[in-house]
């Protein structure tokens, strides 16, 4: 199942891909891969498969993505 996260403004900023295990995986708006959260651990990783996170915070990864593009695009968010 593919969850799409949008911003206030409608503007889609990512997805969540959930497997049937309940793991699921966070990629920004061009679906590349941001991290994923492993749901036997109950752990959030990055890309490199570092733990960031105890819980579930895919969606996070898809704001901090967002609000570092924004900021290197001088606050522009598309």
């Amino acid at each position: 199942m593919t969850q799409t996260i949008y911003d206030e403004y409608n503007w889609i900023l990512g997805y969540v891909e959930t497997d049937s295990r309940g793991n699921k995986t966070a990629m920004d708006f061009h679906h590349r891969i941001l991290g994923y959260y492993q749901a036997d651990l109950n752990v959030t990783t990055d890309f490199h498969h570092r733990v960031i996170a105890r819980g579930d915070a895919v969606v996070g990864l898809i704001y901090a993505e967002h609000e570092k593009f924004k900021a290197e695009h001088d606050g522009r968010g598309y």
